[in-house]
């Protein structure tokens, strides 16, 4: 089997080459990524944990989720509106999230200007940017799976047209492929969606 294919995991199941290092990947793999996930709050969630993510390992977003949820009062898009200077300060010095001021500074400020969105508009303005799945070819390997599309650079301007920060198109894509707008578990994966 040549590089970027998918293997087998503990269990035998094949999956994508990066799920299987640890249980938390098989978890989020099996049961989360690539699965569509809709509502403005769950969608503002996804958006700031894969800023939070950028330059870092996503196991290490992943395993302090628990603790992004608590510190962001569970990425309720009224509530992270109305935290004061004292609840900023109290996130710079959270150890159970990461403590970069910019990423923290913009998940706060996106949360003020999601507020002012009518409800259910974030979750129309990232889905409209979803590719027709049967203009994509299925990906055999990683190598086969882009960072950026034409989509993410689309959804990433649109969403900074709109006033959100820490949303490129590398990390916009990101968003897709967690969300399940685009399906890039690899042709043989178990958890990839049947084409229809």
């Amino acid at each position: 089997m040549s590089a970027g294919e998918p293997v087998a995991g503990p269990d035998g199941v094949l999956r994508c080459p990066w799920a299987v290092s640890t249980a938390d990947y098989v978890t989020y793999h099996d049961e989360e990524w690539g699965r569509p996930v809709h509502g403005d709050d769950a969608l503002y969630e996804r958006l700031s944990l894969e800023a939070f993510q950028s330059g870092l390992s996503w196991i290490t977003i992943l395993r302090r989720r628990p603790g992004f949820r608590a510190a962001f009062a569970d990425f309720k898009i009224a509530s992270v509106a109305a935290f004061t200077d004292e609840d900023r300060e109290r996130l710079l010095a959270d150890a159970g999230i990461i403590r970069n001021r910019a990423k923290i500074d913009a998940t706060l400020a996106n949360a003020r200007v999601l507020a002012g969105w009518d409800p259910g508009e974030l979750d129309e303005l990232i889905w409209s940017h979803a590719p027709d799945p049967a203009g994509r070819p299925v990906p055999k390997t990683l190598a086969d799976v882009p960072a950026v599309t034409p989509e993410s650079t689309a959804l990433s301007k649109a969403l900074k047209k709109r006033g959100l920060r820490f949303v490129g198109p590398t990390t916009a894509y990101a968003l897709m492929q967690a969300c399940g707008l685009v399906d890039d578990h690899l042709a043989g994966c178990a958890a990839r969606r049947p084409q229809t």
